[in-house]
């Protein structure tokens, strides 16, 4: 996740929050590898969210991606759902 498509992640929810959403869910199903700058992208990213009262959940993470967040003791920090439907039904909540 270096360069352009973490930036263009972190730029959408910039986008999501100046209209008004709060709620997120990143499907990380497709993300096979997590390097320090994506793990630093979505820390950037839940701050804002936090800033904005907003909440946020990481759903579908592979084994390698949920290691990384846990190497690190962010699996503290983030809310993890083993699917979007599972992450999605949380955040009508």
């Amino acid at each position: 996740m270096i360069g352009e498509e973490s930036e263009k992640v972190e730029s959408l929810v910039d986008e999501f929050l100046a209209a008004g959403k709060k709620r997120f869910v990143f499907d990380l199903s497709g993300v096979r590898h997590l390097d320090s700058t994506g793990i630093g992208r979505f820390i950037s990213i839940l701050n804002k969210v936090m800033k904005a009262g907003g909440t946020m959940c990481m759903a579908a993470a592979s084994t390698v991606v949920r290691e990384a967040f846990r190497v690190t003791r962010l699996d503290t920090v983030f809310e993890f759902s083993d699917t979007v439907e599972e992450a999605l039904a949380q955040q009508k909540g």
